[in-house]
């Protein structure tokens, strides 16, 4: 069971009267990745491998953060992670990358459920290539994939395909293990977009059998970075683009320009957060781990694992909250798992911003639009009237906390 004092006392921005549910859009940030911010910007500030000893730091730290975005994702070696500006940056380099590979008439699958960052760079990358396009749907009125059409796009055997862990939009937690194995049966590569998805459960790279996996450190309590996770073979094997006197390996090749460095530094004290947290909070889960993972890596699973129990009871507080105030119409999933907590809804008579500003001027932060899930909104029929107001979860938010925003909700779908 989490101790959301002790939890919440590693944040400081929520000692303030705001009630932090916009975590979809970006979480709030641990003190440990403030802390290792300020030690660098103090102690190592430095451009990359210089021979005096500020760079050395800095590039040890640049090191130490990839090993353990390693351990974080299960990757099987630190040259597997990528750090970029953000994950639409680094599925940018990456879908430029692979386009060299493509070929006229090639097919990309995408999905009408992710992001648009998962959709937009790879129906650009078809543009410029002259590839096809395969769209796979979702049920509108469950919020999930529509696997049957999965399946029937694996038929055209794609080159590649590209979906998402966990929806941005609507919560639903894709059953991706099952996408990989249908995807390289037919020789596709496919590209995960966890960005949702990591904040919320564990995630293991090489359980999956994925290809390329990419999140964002600012959606789990770190700073706005994002991290890349490619099989080796394959990065290795890409031709990026990049200055002459870049590195040719991963993933310096893929790592233009001076990197955030200080940001790195700082992803390694949102793990070092997720790390006590496991380690203390986590016990429940060693049996279930155990033989699969050690060290920090164990750690991290078992953090993740916690967090997931706890938020199941989130999600059970808010869907019984949605499902008792009439003139509230929740979309996607009616299930308390599998899902991550976000929920996505609509009040009758209001627009989502309208109903967004009500919250705000609650002291509750909530997101409304289509939050770059364009495609979600479209195939739903609600981007022309406003979208949808969002409201998502994560550890550290309390009972009490989403008991506010339904009293909240109560007044405003009655005004």
């Amino acid at each position: 069971m989490l101790n959301l004092p002790e939890i919440r006392s590693h944040f400081p921005a929520l000692a303030s009267d705001t009630i932090f549910l916009d975590n979809p859009g970006g979480t709030q940030i641990c003190q440990q990745s403030i802390d290792r911010l300020n030690e660098y910007f103090l102690t190592m500030n430095a451009n990359h491998e210089g021979a005096f000893e500020t760079s050395m730091r800095s590039d040890e730290a640049i090191k130490a953060a990839h090993a353990v975005m390693a351990d974080f994702l299960h990757a099987s070696r630190p040259e597997e992670i990528i750090f970029g500006m953000n994950m639409t940056t680094l599925t940018y380099t990456i879908s430029r990358a692979l386009a060299r590979t493509f070929q006229p008439g090639d097919t990309i699958v995408v999905t009408r459920l992710d992001h648009d960052a998962n959709i937009s760079p790879w129906l650009q990358a078809a543009e410029d290539t002259g590839c096809n396009i395969r769209w796979v749907n979702f049920h509108p009125e469950t919020g999930t994939l529509d696997l049957e059409d999965f399946q029937a796009a694996m038929q055209e055997k794609p080159k590649l395909v590209a979906v998402g862990y966990a929806s941005n939009a609507l919560g639903t937690i894709n059953p991706v293990e099952k996408l990989v194995e249908w995807a390289h049966a037919v020789g596709a590569l496919i590209y995960i977009d966890a960005v949702q998805y990591a904040p919320h459960g564990p995630i293991d790279v090489q359980k999956l059998g994925c290809d390329f996996l990419v999140c964002s450190a600012y959606k789990f309590f770190g700073p706005h970075i994002g991290i890349l996770y490619g099989r080796y073979e394959i990065l290795d094997s890409l031709k990026a683009y990049r200055v002459r006197p870049a590195s040719s390996n991963p993933p310096g090749k893929f790592e233009t320009g001076t990197g955030s460095f200080e940001d790195m530094h700082a992803v390694s004290g949102t793990m070092e957060y997720l790390e006590w947290l496991g380690k203390t909070f986590g016990a429940d889960y060693l049996e279930l781990l155990a033989g699969q993972y050690t060290g920090r890596a164990l750690a991290f699973k078992q953090a993740m694992l916690a967090m997931r129990a706890y938020e199941y009871e989130l999600n059970q507080q808010f869907l019984e909250i949605f499902q008792s105030i009439p003139g509230v119409t929740l979309y996607g999933s009616k299930e308390i798992k599998p899902r991550v907590a976000t929920f996505s809804f609509r009040v009758k008579g209001k627009s989502p911003r309208l109903v967004a500003e009500e919250f705000g001027k609650a002291g509750i932060n909530i997101w409304d639009g289509n939050f770059y899930a364009l495609a979600v909104t479209q195939h739903l029929g609600l981007e022309e009237s406003g979208g949808l107001v969002r409201v998502g979860a994560v550890h550290y938010n309390t009972f009490d906390e989403i008991q506010s925003f339904g009293n909240v909700l109560q007044r405003i779908a009655t005004s």
